[in-house]
């Protein structure tokens, strides 16, 4: 199967005379991949993947992507006068799929995501995991090969995070989608990606392959080293604004 997910000598700048925000960016992400970008603040790693959701473009270069993508925001993103089932049947709408389908897949989302007994329920009236379980279900029920992650557990506090960790590699297992994941913890990388994307200075630095075996123990030495090694990639080069 050819790689969902192409970068080739991708520049992208917002301003003139250009300052560029991502620098000679070439990678690929392979079917069916847990694939993360970690790096520090303003360096480049949430607009790859806003390039990859097509919400950004590239100034030069090229980027091969699917046509659709599901994504899943920080800020969750949700409608808040809709329910969660209409929040989750918001983009097999959009697909024009008839009612009954729309309903199907709203519904199958939302029991993966352990939220049956809420799908009546208005986003006011759920905790912050909750909602952003609505926000991975509606990502899902858009059907695409690759599912977008942009810092989307930061928000939340370690139990809802250690259970949403849990989740979403039991939904990987079970969808075999590619997966991009933004985030700025180390551990968090560790224990869910296959492969980690290092970024500094708007340019991908070098790519780490995991090399634990699953379920990964975060409390193992094992663990542990490939968080350091990890940690080393991004302190090894000072870091300064991209």
């Amino acid at each position: 199967m050819e790689a969902p997910i192409v970068f080739r000598r991708v520049y992208k700048t917002y301003e003139t005379p250009p300052v560029y925000v991502v620098r000679d960016l070439s990678f690929s992400v392979q079917p069916g991949e847990f694939f993360c970008l970690v790096g520090s603040s303003g360096c480049g790693k949430s607009t790859v993947i806003k390039m990859i959701a097509g919400i950004e473009k590239p100034t030069k270069g090229t980027v091969v992507r699917p046509p659709h993508v599901g994504m899943v925001f920080q800020s969750y993103a949700l409608l808040p006068w809709l329910t969660v089932e209409e929040n989750v049947a918001f983009a097999p709408r959009m697909q024009r799929l008839d009612a009954k389908r729309v309903t199907q897949r709203a519904r199958h989302y939302i029991q993966m995501v352990h939220l049956e007994a809420f799908a009546k329920k208005y986003p006011r009236e759920l905790s912050g995991g909750q909602r952003q379980r609505v926000g991975i279900a509606r990502a899902l029920a858009v059907n695409s090969e690759v599912l977008l992650m942009d810092e989307p557990f930061s928000a939340l506090d370690p139990v809802n995070t250690d259970e949403l960790h849990a989740e979403i590699l039991e939904i990987w297992a079970a969808t075999k989608k590619t997966i991009v994941l933004v985030s700025h913890h180390f551990e968090e990388a560790v224990l869910l990606a296959d492969r980690i994307g290092v970024m500094m200075h708007g340019k991908l630095e070098q790519i780490i392959s995991v090399a634990l075996p699953r379920p990964r123990l975060e409390d193992s030495p094992q663990f542990a080293l490939e968080v350091k090694r990890v940690r080393q990639s991004l302190e090894a080069t000072p870091v300064k604004p991209c």
